[in-house]
């Protein structure tokens, strides 16, 4: 199976990577969801440290792709942020909310993709 990764997808993820963020992971959604290409799934452990995320994935993809988010959806309270690019999902969470909603669970048959390879090729 092919997966294909748009090129923003691996920026966000490397974005999110280095300013700590926890456990960065892009699933394949094209075979199971259709809508999107990929989900990109990141945390951190309060709320500040969310947001920080949020702004160097926003600034790094605009800089890199010159795309900016359709839409970015839970800034206010923080816990549970999505950013969404269109062929791409960015979702930064709070610990706790990404353990209670474990989208990496629900999404299981999603294949995981290897972003730092395609960063690495792309640069």
């Amino acid at each position: 199976m092919h997966v294909h990764l748009p090129p923003a997808a691996a920026t966000a993820a490397d974005a999110a990577d280095a300013k700590l963020g926890q456990d960065t992971v892009v699933l394949a959604m094209t075979e199971l969801f259709g809508v999107v290409d990929a989900f990109v799934i990141t945390s951190a452990p309060n709320g500040r440290h969310v947001r920080t995320l949020v702004e160097e994935i926003e600034r790094r993809v605009k800089e890199t792709h010159q795309l900016a988010p359709v839409r970015v959806e839970g800034l206010s309270d923080a816990t549970w942020v999505l950013m969404d690019y269109g062929d791409f999902i960015v979702h930064v969470f709070l610990e706790e909310t990404r353990a209670y909603y474990d989208l990496e669970h629900l999404w299981s048959g999603a294949p995981r993709v290897r972003w730092r390879e395609a960063v690495h090729n792309a640069g």
